[in-house]
């Protein structure tokens, strides 16, 4: 790769976060080359399915959480400014305020829904990383995150229209109940989130997150397969995805 100076890093990166702000421009000239659900010539695209009436139960979103948070050391950090977290609830109407109308019921706007990263086919976070620590997997579509190679500049926490990534603040250490040997901890001043577990994937397990939830209330698999599971409840239900205007094509599909 053609080596950049500090300062042509910062230009290029700087020039496409006030892209991101405009939302459409900078989608619209991301990622020729991502195609469908894929990017083009991948053998595979993982995805995640979250049952919207499924997950209304408290104990389907603790346990998701949770699993998530003791698999991969995630700190517990009760202040709301400096939190961290890769899975969390937030009320329907928040998650998909671009799809309710005023005569939604009630209820409905109400409900707590399971949110996360998208790993979306045409992800803007990547587009803006200077340091190439936020990138997509050609062989499956994950969006992944190297903690080691942030440098905290916070471009794609600006450019992710989702809200799914967290800052550490201070030092994460002190904030983990259980610590787990395997999954490395973090330092002050990066960025985390949502890596679809792929330390697990790489040994053929589901993602924490899933395996956690009996209900099945989370699916998830491969959409390249035709005969998967995921793709046989995509074809009985329908489903939505958050933000689909903008074009980043999101990997995770709600049903509702």
């Amino acid at each position: 790769m053609e080596k950049k100076s500090r300062r042509e890093f910062l230009r290029e990166a700087g020039a496409a976060v006030l892209g991101a702000g405009t939302g459409l421009p900078l989608l619209a000239t991301a990622g020729c080359e991502m195609q469908g659900h894929n990017i083009k010539g991948s053998e595979s695209q993982w995805a995640m399915i979250i049952d919207v009436e499924k997950a209304r139960d408290p104990r389907v979103r603790t346990a998701a959480a949770e699993a998530c948070r003791r698999a991969h050391n995630i700190p517990r950090i009760e202040d709301p400014q400096e939190e961290i977290h890769w899975i969390w609830d937030a009320q329907y109407e928040e998650v998909f305020e671009d799809q309710v109308h005023e005569h939604e019921p009630e209820e409905l706007l109400e409900t707590p829904v399971l949110v996360l990263c998208n790993h979306c086919t045409n992800p803007p976070c990547v587009r803006v990383c200077p340091t190439q620590a936020t990138w997509k997997r050609e062989s499956d579509g994950v969006v992944m995150m190297d903690m080691h190679r942030c440098i905290g500049c916070r471009y794609c926490m600006a450019a992710c229209p989702y809200g799914s990534r967290s800052f550490n603040w201070r030092d994460p250490r002190p904030h983990i109940q259980a610590l787990t040997d395997t999954y490395p901890t973090r330092m002050r001043g990066v960025v985390e989130k949502c890596t679809f577990c792929d330390e697990r994937l790489a040994k053929g397990q589901l993602p924490a997150c899933v395996e956690a939830c009996k209900q099945k209330a989370l699916v998830f698999g491969d959409l390249e397969d035709p005969h998967s599971e995921i793709r046989e409840v995509l074809a009985r239900n329908f489903s939505i995805r958050r933000k689909p205007e903008l074009g980043t094509t999101p990997e995770v599909y709600y049903v509702v």
